[in-house]
């Protein structure tokens, strides 16, 4: 059997995982989260009793230590961060604290026969764009904010444990990715919320910023593919759609898909942290997910058809 510890599996991507992963029978799984933004509701059923959680901070050793040296997991998947871009900006320090957790798992992972470390990066580390669409190997790191520079260090972990130590990783660059169970502080959670309740939908400045909308099981097919298929190992890729909305457009379909009687509001832009424009080069993850994405609009749709209400009761 293979054993896989997934951190930050009580949130909302690393709870998809951990799910699909649980459809292997022959795969043990064992998340880790503090819940600190992670919810244990969002956490998949156990199947054949191959899933354990067990609540832990990763950002403080004994805990993920004592974890890690009692299963000896074959492989990591370390998605355990603090997250949102605002919140991040608001803690600037608490987002630094994160660096612990990178030294605790890939410490504890060259020492426990970890086999690779897979890592949840995102898009902020390219900052403001410098070319579109943006390359793995060819766009410039262009990160000046405290959670896209904390995601570009841990970045650098990997490749310096891998050089010193031998310690395999594949890096997932995340653009947007949305869904049910997603929080309500993410863009589209906020827009269908406000729809559903007839409310004012916000945007900051005037709405022309650009974002590609990626739908979880997308996101979530093209890492598992990687994983089984030993693919992009030691190596870095985007996961994400490359189809550019502007934040108008978006608002426009969520009040058409929800049939809301919502207005959009336009309120001041943000001082930092609201990019331009996003729009990933996705030819290596055409490799391991050579399928469409699913539409905006069926993406919403499905969002709709599952119950955003619901998520109002969580994080």
């Amino acid at each position: 059997m293979t054993k896989i510890l997934v951190t930050g599996g009580a949130g909302f991507i690393g709870s998809a995982l951990a799910g699909k992963l649980l459809e292997n029978p022959e795969n043990f799984v064992v998340v880790v989260d503090n819940l600190g933004s992670g919810d244990i509701r969002k956490l998949p059923k156990a199947i054949n009793g191959n899933f354990k959680f067990i609540k832990c901070d990763v950002n403080l050793r004994e805990g993920i230590s004592e974890i890690m040296t009692t299963f000896h997991f074959d492989y990591v998947f370390h998605f355990a961060a603090l997250v949102g871009v605002l919140n991040t900006l608001k803690n600037p320090v608490k987002v630094l604290a994160d660096l612990d957790g990178f030294k605790n798992i890939l410490d504890l992972a060259k020492n426990t026969g970890v086999k690779r470390v897979y890592f949840s990066s995102s898009s902020e580390v390219y900052g403001e764009p410098v070319e579109l669409p943006q390359n793995e190997e060819t766009t410039p790191l262009n990160s000046r904010l405290p959670y896209a520079i904390v995601k570009n260090a841990g970045e650098a972990f990997l490749k310096s444990y891998y050089q010193e130590f031998g310690l395999e990783y594949t890096i997932f660059r995340f653009f947007n990715t949305y869904g049910p169970k997603q929080s309500k502080d993410f863009v589209i959670s906020k827009f269908m919320q406000a729809a559903l309740e007839n409310k004012n939908i916000t945007i900051y400045g005037n709405g022309l910023q650009t974002r590609t909308f990626c739908y979880i099981t997308d996101n979530i097919e093209a890492c598992v593919n990687t994983f089984y298929k030993n693919k992009f190992v030691n190596d870095v890729l985007n996961i994400g759609n490359d189809v550019e909305t502007t934040i108008i457009d978006l608002a426009e379909l969520v009040i058409k898909v929800t049939k809301s009687s919502s207005k959009i509001k336009f309120i001041n832009p943000l001082k930092e942290g609201d990019m331009t424009r996003r729009q990933p080069d996705l030819v290596k993850m055409k490799k391991v997910f050579p399928k469409k994405h699913i539409t905006l609009e069926e993406g919403l749709q499905k969002v709709l058809e599952k119950g955003l209400f619901e998520l109002k009761n969580y994080k």
